[in-house]
């Protein structure tokens, strides 16, 4: 039996949808798929984000909308949200959260990367990453790059002081071999990785080849990405937002960019992933056995994805970047 049988017959609208669509080849006029459409459409769960999507300001606005996306609506809601983010956006393309207790945006040279990140990433899951003002703020993104091709966190985030050096990213999120934050720069590929022609520039891949670099196995956070989609865990977070090293989003932004499952962290990365599939082709969530679909949906996409890579990457290995433990107490 493959995957997209098992799909099918799953309890979620969504999963089944898609599943349908994306592994079974089914057209929107396929007779099931039309019924999971009117379902995924009049559910509960899509309906809480939708009146949540309506107060949200641009930073929550944002992970909404790529939730919505992953679920598959496709409301006029998500139009509306996007137009309201971009009211949010400062004449440099980016955005930032308001201080508290300050009715405006932080204004000046002290950023946090992931203020603009997180917005974006929602708008071109909605379909909206060529519209001219996601355009400026992908330039603005382009823009703060650090000289390695990586992104920092941004001086605001390290508590930096204008005319005064950034300090070094936190060495908990610091990229394995760059200069710059390993979250943001997740975060600002994960953006690039949807635009449809930028997904497969020199900028994206530069990103993606930091993040490879760092060959860590830990399958405890696998599909760490995916349950914050489907409302299993909590998206939280600024800095810190993409901190965790998750394998099957690692591949799903390489495998976007088109890398090539030639390049040796991919083959290794993969050949690793297919120790940890279980019976009948499926993944198992390590913390939620009900995203083992999910999960599997995402990893197969990946994986199918890769077959149309064509850029092998140049990064030595690197050792785990595990943070230093503090000596004991006692």
């Amino acid at each position: 039996m493959n995957l997209g049988t098992l799909l099918l017959g799953d309890p979620s609208p969504s999963l089944r949808w898609r599943g349908a669509r994306e592994l079974e080849g089914a057209t929107d006029d396929d007779a099931e798929v039309i019924a999971w459409r009117t379902e995924i459409d009049r559910s509960a769960e899509i309906g809480v984000l939708v009146d949540r999507l309506e107060t949200a300001q641009p930073y929550a606005a944002g992970y909404l909308l790529c939730q919505l996306a992953h679920l598959g609506c496709r409301g006029p809601a998500m139009a509306a949200a996007v137009e309201k983010i971009f009211g949010g956006q400062q004449p440099d393309g980016s955005w930032s959260i308001p201080p508290t207790g300050s009715p405006g945006p932080i204004e000046g040279a002290r950023f946090i990367t992931m203020h603009t990140v997180v917005p974006l990433r929602g708008i071109a899951a909605a379909g909206f990453a060529t519209d001219p003002r996601a355009e400026r703020a992908y330039e603005w993104l382009l823009g703060v790059r650090l000289q390695d091709g990586s992104w920092p966190a941004g001086p605001k985030a390290d508590l930096g002081e204008e005319g005064r050096p950034t300090p070094p990213e936190k060495e908990y999120r610091r990229l394995a071999r760059g200069l710059g934050c390993r979250s943001a720069t997740t975060g600002a590929v994960a953006c690039l990785a949807l635009h449809p022609e930028r997904r497969r520039s020199d900028v994206a891949r530069i990103g993606v080849d930091h993040l490879l670099a760092r060959e860590t196995r830990d399958a405890s956070t696998l599909g760490w990405e995916v349950s914050r989609l489907v409302g299993l865990e909590r998206a939280m977070g600024q800095v810190t937002f993409y901190a965790t090293h998750d394998l099957a989003f690692l591949l799903d932004l390489a495998s976007r960019c088109g890398v090539s499952a030639q390049d040796r962290r991919v083959h290794d990365l993969v050949d690793y992933l297919e120790t940890l599939r279980g019976p009948y082709g499926l993944w198992q969530h390590p913390a939620h056995p009900q995203l083992a679909g999910w999960l599997s949906l995402d990893l197969d996409n990946s994986l199918r994805r890769l077959e149309d890579g064509d850029w092998i990457g140049d990064e030595e290995p690197t050792s785990s970047m595990s943070s230093p433990r503090s000596p004991r107490r006692y």
